[in-house]
């Protein structure tokens, strides 16, 4: 298993495309790593950019890309609306797979080193990587931004983690740590007034606000001298309210760094909440960088929920939801295809063109007619049953929305999102199986000249029908949980479309039978006949059950005709 990390560095130039191109430039340069986004802005002039790839590789295209933007940008020159220290201002490394925060801090610290050493740039390190509490806080961090460093560098207290404690005039200094996933949200406003746009900041922000005497003005303090706060409304999340020229609007501009306590579209209606009580309007908002695709579907079912409509929609559904209801795309447009982690990765994969079921219905037919042997039986009864699943979905969408069942919306929201559920499960189901076909195969290929090489064959071999057995097996499950959903759209759904529901039955039925031939017929040639015998009575059983409830349901469409 990969271990994968992202890397989100901001560079203090947002402006000057050629420039930005140089830099990125140096991060494709780097094996193993991919670039997944690159975000400038005009006003902040800043560029956040994202790539992915192995601990190694991703921090040498760190450090190549923070040695390039040392070179090209020049600090003393530099202006823009968000808070900056250095040419590369932050740069961040988050865990995405099979890797630790402690291992990822690891990584952030080595580079650091270098980058301190090598390129003679005051590096500090935040987060997970900070070498002490007070540290942790990037905003404390960059306190006094750029034109503080020399002051700052100057102070025992805010030595450098690495690097030389003397200002670097070109190049600032550099924040290098490790983190959790960060969302960089901007909310806009019709207000160009950043006092404004500060107080919605103020409402929402964890931190809140310091409180004023009233009999003075002047901020109120402790005992031990610290501010006394008010605290916001939102767990996890830092906001700042300023005016974007570019656009000529204010804005709330958020990071949530935990998107287990606020979530996207939480911070979307605080804002809103917000302005509202203060006589403005929210307009849209903006996402800098890539989002999880969760954050995304989660923000579409609340918004579809909040209207008491069926969530159990696709995902193509609720990104749309999502995006017209926070107005993502008011400043630019939403590819999603750019801005979902998972969606990004997936473009440009070859293996993913390949995948059948991204052929359209003619191809895929045409794919299965062909000479070749896969897709076959088991690939076909993975799509039977998700078409199954799918009509029985449909049913529960259409019986959300019927007039005069307006009570009922919510049960069958729940109905329609297991059926989503099994339906791209099965769908997924179409190419595994063939992949298992391929995996015997390539077996079947090994070669057998030597008794080391038969043996490791024979183990191949034996693997890879094991995996046969074991994907339309699973098929044979999916496939006859649907029966459930199916049965209550009969009993309960839509009368207009209880024949949909019944023909759901039908291709439930056929994906578990069909399934079962691919499951003995592999088990035959399984060494280990213990498992073999089981398996093929539990497919046996599920055969027989899925047989008699089609019947059933039948008998209940035929009844409610």
């Amino acid at each position: 298993m990969k271990q994968l990390i992202e890397c989100v560095p901001n560079f203090s130039e947002g402006r000057d495309m050629a420039v930005i191109k140089q830099i990125t430039d140096q991060i494709e340069s780097v094996e193993g790593v991919k670039l997944l986004d690159v975000d400038p802005g005009m006003a902040t002039n800043r560029t956040v950019v994202t790539f992915v790839g192995e601990p190694g590789p991703v921090i040498e295209a760190a450090f190549l890309a923070i040695r390039k933007a040392a070179e090209l940008i020049d600090m003393s020159k530099h202006t823009g609306e968000h808070p900056r220290m250095g040419a590369t201002d932050v740069c961040p490394l988050i865990p995405i797979a099979n890797i630790s925060m402690e291992e990822t801090a690891a990584w952030a610290r080595k580079l650091g080193e270098r980058v301190g050493s090598a390129l003679e740039i005051p590096v500090y390190l935040y987060e997970s990587a900070a070498s002490s509490p007070e540290r942790q806080n990037l905003a404390d961090i960059r306190a006094g931004e750029y034109e503080g460093l020399p002051e700052k560098l100057a102070n025992p207290t805010w030595k450098p983690d690495f690097g030389p404690a003397k200002f670097n005039a070109k190049s600032g200094a550099t924040v290098i740590g490790a983190r959790d996933f960060l969302i960089a949200y901007n909310v806009n406003l019709n207000t160009t007034s950043t006092r404004r746009a500060n107080a919605v900041a103020f409402d929402i922000r964890e931190k809140g606000r310091v409180l004023n005497d009233p009999a003075t003005g002047k901020p109120m303090k402790d005992a031990a001298g610290e501010p006394v706060r008010e605290p916001g409304l939102l767990k996890g999340v830092k906001a700042i309210g300023w005016f974007i020229e570019e656009y000529g609007i204010a804005q709330i501009s958020m990071n949530i760094t935990n998107i287990q306590q606020t979530t996207l579209h939480q911070a979307f209606e605080a804002c809103l909440q917000s302005a509202d009580r203060r006589g403005m309007r929210v307009t849209g908002s903006e996402l800098v960088g890539l989002v999880p695709l969760k954050v995304i579907l989660d923000a579409g079912r609340y918004f579809l929920l909040k209207q008491q409509r069926s969530a159990g929609v696709s995902e193509a559904e609720l990104i749309k939801i999502a995006v017209k209801s926070m107005g993502l795309d008011e400043l630019a447009p939403f590819d999603p295809q750019r801005k979902i982690i998972e969606y990004n990765l997936e473009a440009g994969n070859p293996n993913q063109a390949k995948l059948l079921v991204k052929q359209n219905l003619i191809e895929f037919a045409n794919e299965t007619a062909s000479e070749s042997p896969a897709p076959g039986g088991g690939s076909i009864s993975a799509y039977v049953g998700a078409l199954g699943i799918s009509l029985a979905t449909m049913v529960a969408n259409l019986s959300s929305h019927k007039r005069g069942w307006d009570e009922k919306w919510e049960s069958f929201s729940i109905v329609a999102e297991k059926g989503q559920y099994l339906k791209d499960a099965l769908l997924r189901m179409v190419d595994e199986d063939t992949n298992a076909f391929n995996a015997i195969m390539n077996a079947f290929g090994l070669p057998k000249n030597t008794p080391e090489e038969k043996a490791a064959r024979s183990e191949a071999i034996q693997a890879a029908t094991k995996g046969a057995i074991e994907v339309p097996l699973k098929v044979m499950q999916l496939a006859f949980d649907s029966f459930d959903l199916i049965y209550q759209m009969v009993e309960s759904g839509n009368p207009n479309s209880v024949t949909d529901a019944g023909v759901g039955a039908l291709c439930a039925r056929a994906a578990v039978n069909g399934a079962y031939l691919n499951v003995k017929i592999n088990a035959v040639g399984l060494q280990d006949k213990v498992y073999a015998q089981e398996v093929i009575e539990k497919a046996e059983k599920m055969t027989l059950a899925s047989n008699q409830l089609e019947q059933q349901i039948l008998k209940m469409v035929h009844a409610r005709m």
